[in-house]
């Protein structure tokens, strides 16, 4: 009875051992299987980095062929890293960069080259007592922007106060504004107080609308002196009249898209500053007169590129001429 008793207990004894054994497998496996199943916390980039060697070297061993950024190493990628987009509340990333100056204005008020190898055939496009009529003005931006050209929009006072959008459209289609007194007076014959006035009033309008201060000016009628051209001066201005005269004004080429064009032609010179403005008949006349220019072998000055007075006693300085029209 003792002897059956000690086979019994023995025999327990070791389906108990079997028994936690086999637990232990079972434990070891699944840990086993969990540690394939999720890699450690770096294995997914370590798995990345291998991925963009693969592909660099496969690149590099194809000669490098296709486009691609070049890497710090100086290899041609086929991946670009992720950039950054730029955070809309940076005033750094709107700001653009000034452009380099390429042409300066002589007495003359023609344009030169301010280096050799710069274009100089060449003219300024410029546009005076705007802004008036958006269906006019949108088909001459659209007009410039077809020939890829840049011009300057003299624009008065008054026309922005009644069309302060149309000035708005003329800043974000990316042409120039610059300031043709605010009513369009002769201010030749005005007080010193009165022409400082018609200037800068346009000054801080246009600034408040679109946050930048015209840079060039133009009396109404080419008619300045020295008061006006040290009122323009004191603002930092560039005061011009112009060398080229549409004479678009002129009762002769009213509703004569024609003559416009004829008058510009036979004026043409390299540098010319042309003198036009926001009619109808100029408006239809711009798409033919910038082909014909065009195929004259002319470009179009960016006005952001011609050389501004740094300072007011450099403007003041400037030799004293007068246009070559005196009707505008």
């Amino acid at each position: 009875m003792r002897k059956t008793s000690m086979l019994l207990t023995a025999a327990l004894a070791l389906m108990l051992a079997a028994g936690c054994g086999s637990a232990d497998r079972s434990a070891s496996g699944s840990a086993a299987q969990e540690n394939v199943a999720k890699p450690a916390p770096d294995s997914a980039a370590a798995t990345d980095n291998r991925d963009q060697a693969t592909k660099q070297s496969a690149s590099t061993g194809a000669g490098g062929a296709g486009g691609g950024a070049i890497g710090d190493s100086g290899t041609k990628s086929t991946t670009q890293a992720p950039t950054e987009k730029p955070d809309p509340s940076n005033k750094a990333d709107k700001a653009a960069e000034p452009k380099k100056n390429l042409y300066r204005m002589n007495k003359n008020y023609r344009f030169e080259p301010l280096a050799p190898g710069v274009a100089d055939k060449v003219v300024l496009l410029t546009f005076d007592d705007g802004p008036k009529e958006k269906e006019r003005l949108t088909n001459m931006l659209d007009t410039l922007d077809k020939h890829k050209a840049k011009a300057v929009f003299f624009v008065n006072g008054y026309r922005v106060m009644q069309n302060p959008d149309l000035l708005k459209l003329i800043a974000e289609r990316g042409q120039t504004i610059g300031n043709h007194s605010w009513d369009h007076i002769n201010l030749k014959n005005e007080s010193k107080a009165k022409v400082r006035k018609q200037i800068g009033d346009v000054q801080t309008l246009v600034e408040e609308l679109t946050g930048k201060k015209p840079r060039m000016f133009r009396a109404p009628f080419g008619s300045g002196g020295d008061v006006v051209k040290a009122a323009a001066a004191d603002e930092r201005l560039l005061y011009m009249t112009w060398s080229n005269g549409s004479l678009d004004w002129d009762k002769s080429a009213k509703n004569k898209p024609d003559a416009v064009i004829a008058s510009v032609m036979k004026q043409l010179h390299p540098g010319a500053n042309i003198l036009m403005h926001e009619l109808p008949w100029t408006a239809d006349a711009l798409d033919r007169l910038l082909t014909k220019l065009e195929a004259k072998g002319y470009g179009f000055i960016d006005p952001e590129t011609i050389e501004l007075p740094g300072t007011a006693s450099a403007a003041a300085a400037q030799t004293k001429a007068s246009g070559t029209d005196t009707k505008h």
